[in-house]
């Protein structure tokens, strides 16, 4: 009998142990609610939020890495104002300093006109105001852009251009190298002759189109009356060459104008002669192992185009 009692007396303990269990089972005492006839019920309502917020903030992530991808100078951007701002013509609007230093611009703040009066003074004028100028050459760095008018007023002399670097593992060998075409400008503008605007940013160059670039230049230039050098220019190639610097790539018979147009200034120029005793320059793009094209010149024409790896 005692046994009998020690069980009653465990189920119910046991019993009573598991009643909140029980309990938490039980529907709530909230009123439930009543949904007119017809109208869609919202299922697994928060799932649908995650899922809906982690794609708009998926897509913010990806519009913030696509701002901050575009706030930087793009390759294709600089061969877009190598083609349609260097060698363009303008009229001066102001007078513009000779000698290597030219004139400084903080982009975003206003000209100093005290200080571009006093450099003018100083140097002399390579530029007056209405004389008709072309834009002869861009330099692309971090935080600026040079940009030289009527052949700028750096001189063309750089302590790079007496070295001549042989490929094939020769060593450096120190020399007077001549000067092309390019290097010396066109005819009557030659380096040291005109004045160089340093455009300066606070931060890196950000991305621009030649008509930001010529409204960056404007308190100088006025490019509105003038005829536009690179659109006459490419009209005037063959189609080949045409489509060639539309598609972004160097073809055999492009001159070096052509080839600039086309992918730009090369990281690096070597000249050399051949076996055949021509005077040669490899214009090349890229560093080894990664994919370097070296693009050949005899005389003012490519000759050879190589890509390695292949």
């Amino acid at each position: 009998m005692s046994n009998w009692m020690a069980l009653a007396l465990a189920f119910v303990f046991f019993a009573d142990a598991d009643l909140p269990r029980v309990q938490s089972f039980r529907p709530s005492m909230t009123p439930l609610q009543t949904f007119p006839p017809g109208e869609e019920i919202p299922i697994l309502p928060t799932l649908l939020t995650s899922a809906e917020e982690a794609q708009q903030n998926s897509s913010a992530e990806n519009k913030s890495a696509g701002g901050a991808k575009s706030r930087t100078l793009q390759e294709t951007s600089k061969l877009a104002l190598i083609r349609y701002v260097s060698g363009e013509f303008a009229k001066a609007v102001k007078a513009l300093p000779a000698g290597k230093t030219g004139f400084l611009v903080q982009v975003g703040k206003p000209i100093n006109e005290e200080m571009l009066g006093r450099a003018v003074a100083t140097r002399g004028a390579a530029v007056n105001t209405g004389d008709n100028v072309q834009i002869t050459k861009l330099e692309f760095h971090d935080h600026s852009i040079v940009v030289d008018v009527n052949g700028g007023g750096r001189g063309k002399r750089h302590w790079r251009d007496h070295i001549q670097i042989g490929m094939g593992g020769n060593a450096p060998v120190i020399g007077r190298t001549s000067t092309t075409q390019q290097d010396q400008g066109p005819p009557g503008l030659q380096p040291g002759t005109g004045s160089t605007v340093f455009l300066e940013f606070n931060k890196s160059v950000p991305d621009l189109t030649p008509d930001d670039l010529k409204k960056l230049l404007a308190p100088f230039l006025d490019f509105s009356k003038e005829r536009s050098a690179a659109v006459h220019w490419i009209d005037t190639l063959p189609v080949e060459m045409k489509q060639a610097i539309t598609e972004r790539r160097a073809v055999i018979g492009m001159d070096r104008e052509e080839v600039v147009a086309a992918i730009g200034q090369p990281g690096r120029k070597v000249r050399e002669r051949d076996a055949e005793g021509y005077d040669t320059e490899d214009w090349i793009y890229g560093t080894p192992p990664d994919k370097t094209v070296f693009v050949r010149f005899i005389g003012d024409r490519v000759t050879a185009i190589k890509q390695y790896p292949h």
